[in-house]
């Protein structure tokens, strides 16, 4: 598929400048770049709908709780990383 890209001149001369750097075409490094968005994009929107999804069904932890799981377990990870310093 061919799509038409306007780029600020700025992103334009940086684009040449990759380019030129990497020995690949403009399009090609746009190309890439794009896939690798939509790629991040939609794995956003997945886990954003995987949430919505969680909470309707009740699986959900309340915010204090996790909190609390989570300043245990940073607090004995770095109690284990102090360890093993010494």
């Amino acid at each position: 598929m061919t799509l038409t890209v306007r780029l600020p001149p700025a992103v334009e001369k940086r684009l040449d400048l990759l380019a030129g750097q990497r020995n690949r075409a403009k399009s090609l490094l746009a190309g890439d770049a794009i896939a690798d968005f939509v790629d991040r994009e939609l794995a956003i929107v997945d886990g954003i709908r995987r949430g919505l999804a969680d909470m309707a069904a009740g699986r959900v932890v309340p915010h204090r709780k996790a909190m609390r799981r989570l300043r245990a377990t940073v607090a004995r990870v770095s109690k284990n990383v102090s360890k093993t310093k010494s």
